[in-house]
């Protein structure tokens, strides 16, 4: 394979839906190796160095930090104030291998060549070019290394009690995101993504998150209620034009109605791509 001689000029255009309020954190802090990244366990052992993309508060950070050590983790992430959340995590679990900086995905400040590793949770649908991203992904790492990537899939999402004003939550979403530049049914886009990027050896993958117990269906519904009325997506539905505060407190409440039936079920679908470099 031949790699570029220098990092990329582009740069992120898109905005990032979330933004980093209490309820986004509280979902991303969940995040483990094993619930998040079970599909890259595997290529893991003791030794390697990992470029963690995208790295938010840093708990996935953490566990790959522990699964390769002595090797080094370098955890990057566009928002400088979510990188301290990350280097709090690692400073508590004793993870010493683990490096953090700013970095923009579409132009990685590394050498070609650099890491064994490539690792990117959620980070796709919210990037401005997912194909160059992967492109810059694939440049950084080592041949015989892997590209790996997952994100979720929010056409794919499915619930049980159905209500009228989910639908509605989703279909906001969708124009919520696509407006800031992203695109929120990166799941099923990754192959065609990675292919476009130029990988020809792609391991494709799904894997679920699934939300049906009492204490599941209260986290769950909780978080998006709030995340709905109170977070930086709320406040970009708003400015946006495509809500009112009013219609994302009815949202909010049907969140929170639907977080207390007894026989509620939320499934959320994921693509996974590891891509072989060579």
């Amino acid at each position: 394979m031949t790699h570029a001689s220098a990092p990329s000029t582009a740069h992120e255009t898109a905005v990032y839906t979330h933004g980093h309020h209490e309820s986004v954190l509280r979902s991303h802090t969940w995040r483990t190796a094993a619930n998040s990244a079970a599909y890259l366990l595997p290529e893991l052992r003791a030794g390697l160095d990992v470029l963690d993309v995208g790295c938010g508060p840093g708990t996935i950070t953490a566990d790959l930090a522990g699964l390769v050590a002595p090797g080094r983790v370098t955890a990057v992430d566009a928002a400088e104030d979510v990188l301290d959340r990350a280097r709090a995590v690692a400073a508590e679990r004793g993870r010493e291998n683990v490096a953090f900086a700013v970095a923009d995905v579409h132009a990685l400040d590394f050498p070609d060549d650099s890491f064994d590793v490539v690792h990117a949770h959620q980070v796709l649908q919210h990037v401005g070019d997912p194909v160059q991203a992967l492109r810059e992904m694939r440049r950084v790492c080592r041949p015989g290394g892997v590209v790996a990537a997952r994100d979720s899939d929010y056409g794919a999402f499915a619930w049980f009690p159905e209500r009228p004003a989910l639908d509605g939550w989703l279909e906001l979403y969708h124009r919520v995101a696509r407006a800031n530049g992203g695109e929120p049914d990166a799941g099923r886009r990754l192959l065609s993504w990675a292919r476009r990027a130029g990988f020809t050896d792609v391991t494709t993958t799904a894997g679920t998150w699934c939300y049906s117990t009492e204490e599941e269906r209260a986290w769950w519904s909780g978080l998006w209620a709030d995340r709905t009325t109170a977070s930086g997506y709320a406040d970009l539905a708003v400015s946006g034009g495509h809500a009112t505060a009013e219609e994302l407190a009815a949202i909010g409440d049907a969140w929170r109605e639907w977080g207390e039936q007894e026989d509620a079920w939320f499934m959320v679908p994921h693509g996974e791509i590891l891509c072989r470099v060579s």
